[in-house]
């Protein structure tokens, strides 16, 4: 996968997404990559399965974290092993002396306990923008996972991230539920990432398995913000935990069909705008 990353051509006010897996996303934008939430491991399956939950990868990752030297910016939403992978983390660390990681305060001690250097680190403030370089800029936005809580210093213990890439916007909303007021917070975006794995009381208060978006409420959202394009995601990798990409097809075609969406298989390119 690292070869057909690095070839892929993109003209100048475009850019590529390669999908991971889970909520693992590869941007590829002007010669710069971006790596958002990678899970490139089996972590999850050695270190969480238990009596009631037995985690089962679906699918091997399609990329080595050792294959990340290209790599120049780390995003994780928040502290799930499945976002913030410390196997992944370290394999890219061994590989890869100039990327820069970018988390929500929350995240801080986290990729310092994965061995993270500090001088590597950038913490982002909620809901200010910041630059990455020249026409590429991020904005930390709180996430509620299910709900929206907070560290002991206000921070939010889940962001997601939206992305300003030349003439494009991005939200990769990392897991998350509606609230109020998170529509206005993003704000009007072009392309959007959304977990659609859903919740309910069994998988939250049995299993311990904190949910994210049904179906139809990522399609709501997508429509509210004016997305042109919803890129589903949070469905195929755990089958205790997936979802039903045909059922969020549907779910699309009636509450927003003049939007667009695109499903992923793991591997997969797509090159935007398109």
């Amino acid at each position: 996968m690292k070869n057909k990353i690095l070839s892929t051509y993109c003209k100048n006010e475009e850019f590529a997404l390669f999908y991971l897996g889970q909520m693992g996303f590869i941007v590829k934008h002007r010669e710069k990559y971006l790596l958002i939430d990678g899970y490139l491991s089996d972590y999850v399956d050695t270190h969480c399965s238990n009596a009631l939950v037995k985690w089962e990868r679906s699918y091997p990752a399609p990329i080595s974290p050792k294959a990340l030297d290209f790599i120049d910016a780390v995003f994780c939403t928040h502290a799930h092993f499945d976002h913030a992978d410390p196997e992944t983390i370290g394999g890219l660390l061994s590989v890869n002396q100039k990327a820069i990681f970018y988390v929500g305060g929350a995240l801080l001690n986290t990729l310092l306990s994965y061995g993270v250097p500090r001088a590597r680190i950038v913490v982002l403030p909620e809901n200010s923008t910041v630059t990455l370089w020249e026409d590429v800029s991020v904005r930390a936005i709180p996430a509620a996972h299910e709900t929206l809580l907070r560290d002991e210093n206000g921070n939010a213990l889940t962001v997601g991230f939206r992305f300003t890439l030349g003439e494009n916007s991005l939200f990769h909303a990392g897991d998350g539920c509606p609230y109020e007021g998170l529509s206005s917070l993003i704000g009007k975006t072009d392309i959007v990432i959304l977990p659609i794995n859903g919740r309910d009381a069994h998988r939250t208060q049995v299993l311990d398995i904190i949910g994210c978006f049904h179906p139809e409420e990522a399609v709501s959202l997508s429509k509210s913000i004016g997305a042109r394009l919803t890129v589903p995601a949070h469905f195929d990798l755990y089958r205790v935990n997936g979802a039903d990409p045909d059922y969020f097809a549907s779910c699309h075609d009636s509450i927003y069909p003049e939007g667009a969406y695109h499903i992923f298989a793991p591997g997969d390119e797509l090159i935007l705008p398109c």
